[in-house]
Order: C-alpha cells, then structure tokens, then sequence
C-alpha cells in the first residue's frame, strides 16, 4: 500500500475530479492523451500499462517495458470501479478507508473483477458526466493515480490553448 503521508485527501481527490472535465473527448482526443501518458511514463522510466475506455469501448492501450500482464488485469478491475461509481478508483478507495473499512470488506463486489486501487480516472465531459476512463498500473497505487493526473491537468491545459 502506498505511503499514506503522501496520499491526497479526499477533499484534494474531489477537486481533482471537479477541476478535470473536458469539453469534449473524441478517438482523436484519445489517441493525444493515451500518447502523453506515454511520454511521462517513457519520462519517468516508469514500467506500466495505459488503457482509455470511452462507452465500453477501448480508445487506447499501450504496455511500456516493465510492465506484465498482470497490469491488464489490474485495469480492467480499476476501470470497472470508475464505471461503477462514476469517481475515481483511488477516491472510491479512500472513502471507504475514511469509514474505517476497506472497499474489499464493504463494497460487496467481487475482488477479481472490481479494485477500488489508485490508477483510473474518470473522462468527464462537461454537460455530459463520465463517459469513460483513463487508467494506469504498474507502480504504487499513489503514483498511478497521480501519473493519470498530471496528464489529465497537461491535456487540458494543451485544448485550452
């Protein structure tokens, strides 16, 4: 489990999500993001799978060296968090730790299929809600989460301009 001490809090993890809302999202939307996260990964030296789903279907995936299989798998159970409760994995995650459980013992979903892990972050169009995800794995679940965000906040810094 990451460091605590450098985890966001919830309040930090809702504004994320409020502040991140794109006024559009389109295949080629999805090529340019999936394309950032590769080059802060390839950056960072950082051995993990990216994957964009956009309404069941998958926009974008790339497995950069160090990854496994394993990271796939971790997706598309990151992911179906997302779809499920509409919030990112990492903040579904931390809401059920503030309660004093874990999502594993509360949420009544099967742990093969749902992980409520940071690393998937909702695609929020604006007037439209979640429409899809964005998901990292291959490091700490800290590190993914923050990995997603940092090119969520470039991405749309770059359609602003």
């Amino acid at each position: 489990m990451a460091d605590q001490r450098l985890a966001p809090s919830i309040e930090e993890l809702e504004a994320q999500e409020d502040r991140l809302v794109l006024r559009r999202f389109t295949y080629d939307d999805a090529w340019a993001l999936g394309s950032l996260l590769v080059e802060l990964a390839r950056e960072r030296r950082a051995p993990v799978a990216i994957d964009i789903h956009r309404g069941g279907q998958q926009l974008f995936h790339a497995a950069l060296p160090g990854s496994t299989p394993d990271n796939d798998a971790w997706i598309s159970r990151k992911r179906r968090v997302v779809e499920r409760y509409g919030a990112s994995s990492y903040l579904v995650g931390s809401r059920f730790r503030a309660k004093g459980t874990t999502f594993e013992d509360s949420s009544r979903l099967d742990p093969d299929a749902y992980a409520a892990h940071g690393g998937s972050f909702p695609i929020r169009v604006a007037d439209t809600g979640v429409i899809g995800a964005v998901t990292v794995s291959g490091l700490p679940q800290v590190e993914d989460h923050r990995l997603v965000v940092a090119a969520l906040e470039e991405f749309l810094g770059r359609s602003t301009d």
